[in-house]
């Protein structure tokens, strides 16, 4: 039995459950907010953050850690490519999101604008969010657009956990009321369409959307 531990929104934990279901496996989501989890969690997470998970082999921590190991001991649909240069270039976008957009896009942005009124009952700081939307956004997005240009995908022909890292950081910017511009970024537009409309993260982006919902 396959455990993910974490909270639905976390980009993160996210990526772990898309590339699961893009991997035809079943899993059970244990609820765990990272601000709250005592150490029994970190039992499982030792620098106690999310997700972490659980199979019957061993117990990991990393969205990147997870997903590499669940692709080695489930290889196909392969989400990695085998070519060196383009499995190097999934592991950097991969990293582009989590390390180049997840502390604006979260930080910056979704925390100052769902976390904080819906979690925290505080009033985010829109003066931020306002300002990386006008400034640290357009050259990310200038970045993924010059990137992806007419192709499906951005590394081969097929879906990877590139595509994976990035995308699942878009779904809090649009938590927190944000899309690219079609006009201004036609091709990044069009591609978050095409891989949000994916079943995988189709169902949790609705899973999500109502659970905020019901929170607000």
């Amino acid at each position: 039995m396959v455990t993910v531990h974490g909270a639905n929104i976390s980009p993160f934990v996210r990526k772990v459950r898309v590339f699961l279901a893009e991997k035809n496996i079943a899993y059970t989501l244990q609820p765990v907010n990272p601000f709250t989890a005592g150490p029994e969690y970190r039992k499982l997470s030792p620098l106690g953050r999310i997700p972490a998970f659980q199979d019957d082999k061993t117990t990991l921590a990393d969205s990147s850690v997870i997903c590499a190991y669940v692709e080695r001991t489930n290889p196909q649909p392969a989400l990695y490519p085998t070519e060196a240069v383009t499995y190097a270039r999934a592991l950097w976008f991969e990293e582009y999101g989590d390390g180049g957009l997840a502390p604006i896009f979260g930080g910056e942005i979704f925390r100052q604008r769902v976390v904080m009124p819906l979690f925290f009952k505080q009033q985010g700081d829109e003066a931020m969010a306002q300002k990386a939307i006008a400034e640290k956004l357009p050259p990310l997005f200038d970045y993924l657009e010059g990137q992806i240009g007419d192709n499906a995908f951005l590394v081969g022909n097929h879906l990877s956990i590139g595509d994976i890292g990035v995308a699942t950081q878009f779904v809090n910017l649009r938590h927190a009321g944000v899309t690219p511009d079609a006009q201004r970024w036609p091709q990044l537009s069009r591609y978050l369409a095409s891989i949000h409309g994916r079943p995988s993260f189709k169902a949790v982006i609705e899973e999500e959307e109502a659970g905020l919902k019901k929170a607000k």
